[in-house]
């Protein structure tokens, strides 16, 4: 059913623009290709602003260090801030894919337009994390979570259990949890953005899209990390197009899963 009819109303004016694309909820089930799809389309967002989206990398990679070094909650504040940053950037595409321009005020949009809706997110993801963290140490051990935490290499040696499998297995289960942890947040800026959808609806719409399409989620999956494996061979500078490009991704298959074509039925 499509959020559109009669008796689901989309909330918000962002919704009721009518340059925002139509939204479908819950998000179809796409066939396998979309996800080369994804990529295909990705790569045409680039194209259209190739020096903007490298701009926006270094900008964003910057803003990563500089959260990073503040004291003590330097680890979570990449997190919390990074919604807010990729709904700007899906509005950003939404300008490119309507013929306008990816300016650098896409990049903070986030901060002026649904930044409650937004932070709730990187909240919800960053709490996620802590929990995946506290499970790795449980399996993996206390001391050694800490460790890693304060980033103390002598400490993460002495640290280190007896039993190495204790590391693997830790590891194993922070992997495990770590999958839906981003199947929750891989749509839900998009959402929330475009179409102001609550945080954790946002959320949960994401996570079960995620694995609705789970063929073509894994399609995108190998076709990018064959392109990672091309981007790395020239010095990494090919990473200035493949990290754009898996930014934009986000948005291409938001747009594959969640919406209608421009001008008709999907």
């Amino acid at each position: 059913m499509r959020a559109d009819e009669p008796g689901l109303p989309l909330p918000g004016p962002a919704a009721n623009d009518p340059g925002s694309p139509t939204l479908v909820m819950p998000g179809r089930k796409v066939r396998a290709g979309a996800g080369a799809d994804w990529v295909g389309d990705a790569w045409r967002l680039f194209r259209q602003a190739k020096l903007m989206w490298i701009v926006i990398l270094v900008l964003l990679f910057l803003i990563h260090i500089g959260l990073s070094m503040v004291p003590w909650v330097g680890m979570w504040l990449p997190n919390l801030v990074s919604p807010i940053l990729l709904g700007g950037i899906a509005l950003g595409c939404r300008s490119l894919e309507t013929g306008g321009e990816l300016e650098l005020e896409h990049l903070l949009a986030g901060f002026r337009r649904n930044t409650g809706i937004l932070f709730a997110i990187g909240l919800l993801y960053a709490a996620g994390e802590i929990l995946i963290m506290v499970a790795f140490g449980a399996v993996a051990g206390t001391s050694l979570l800490w460790a890693l935490i304060r980033g103390d290499e002598a400490a993460i040696m002495s640290s280190l259990p007896d039993d190495p499998l204790r590391v693997a297995l830790g590891g194993l289960v922070a992997a495990a949890l770590a999958l839906p942890l981003m199947a929750a947040l891989w749509f839900a800026p998009a959402l929330a953005m475009l179409h102001d959808v609550p945080a954790v609806p946002a959320m949960k719409e994401s996570f079960f899209a995620s694995f609705r399409n789970f063929v073509p989620m894994l399609v995108y999956g190998l076709v990018m990390m064959a392109l990672a494996i091309v981007a790395v061979i020239p010095l990494g500078l090919g990473m200035l197009v493949w990290v754009p490009m898996m930014i934009a991704s986000t948005y291409t298959s938001y747009r594959s899963v969640f919406t209608e074509e421009d001008g008709g039925a999907a």
